[in-house]
């Protein structure tokens, strides 16, 4: 009987344990989650200045291509067309992130926003290492874009979804948000996911590969680096622009 009656009693025991573990396991699995959904937002831009930003390799020297007017960050457009020379990027760096932005062109407008930039002076802009989330005047361009050119695009590697993307006029303002996670991204615009794609498949390689930044061996060659937003010669407006940092 006192044998039956310790097995019985392990049994219990190693139940209870076993009970315990699960709802260990499963209360790291929500905590977790609940992390990742709580995560605070980081202000990028605090509306009065251009605290947290820098020239793309310029360091601290003094950016007159960028002004704060009535709590909006404006390119004034001063590189002449060229899209070297008058990028700005922030001063952190980021990996995994949700980051969200809105932002306006002017007619005819071309700009951009990077993100996994590298500053090292071997580089002559954002683009030759951070991809780009493309911000332009798709109706008013002068010249006839490409589709992976167009306003949403992650530029020279995945079009738009046109039957999704709502892109509002000339003067009006848009949001958009870019999901990086582990390589999985998420572009959308004004509410609606548009681009969606997996970096490092067979056609994200042979684009890379083959496409625009065949000359570029470094296009993303980091998973963490600085935002960037350019100056293509054009004027353009940010607010709100915030990011969540991911796990």
């Amino acid at each position: 009987m006192r044998k039956k009656t310790g097995l019985a009693t392990i049994a219990v025991f190693t139940a209870m344990a076993f009970s315990c573990n699960q709802g260990n396991q499963k209360t790291v699995e929500t905590a977790t989650a609940e992390d990742a959904a709580t995560r605070e937002w980081i202000s990028l831009f605090d509306g009065q200045s251009l605290a947290g930003w820098h020239g793309f390799n310029k360091g601290d020297a003094v950016v007159d291509n960028w002004i704060v007017e009535d709590g909006v960050l404006t390119c004034l457009g001063k590189t002449g067309g060229a899209d070297i020379g008058g990028d700005i990027v922030t001063d952190a760096s980021f990996g995994n992130f949700e980051l969200e932005w809105e932002w306006k062109i002017s007619e005819g407008g071309n700009s951009g926003l990077m993100y996994h930039v590298v500053e090292d002076q071997k580089y002559k802009a954002p683009y030759e290492t951070g991809p780009e989330y493309q911000l332009i005047d798709d109706i008013g361009f002068p010249g006839t874009l490409e589709n992976w050119q167009q306003a949403g695009a992650n530029y020279a590697m995945n079009p738009a979804d046109n039957a999704k993307k709502e892109l509002n006029p000339v003067g009006e303002w848009n949001s958009s948000k870019i999901v990086y996670n582990n390589g999985h991204v998420e572009h959308w615009l004004n509410g609606q996911k548009i681009v969606e794609f997996q970096e490092g498949t067979p056609e994200w390689n042979k684009e890379k590969t083959e496409g625009k930044w065949k000359d570029f061996p470094d296009y993303k060659i980091a998973n963490k680096g600085k935002v960037a937003l350019q100056d293509h010669g054009d004027q353009a407006w940010f607010r709100n622009i915030r990011i969540k940092e991911l796990p």
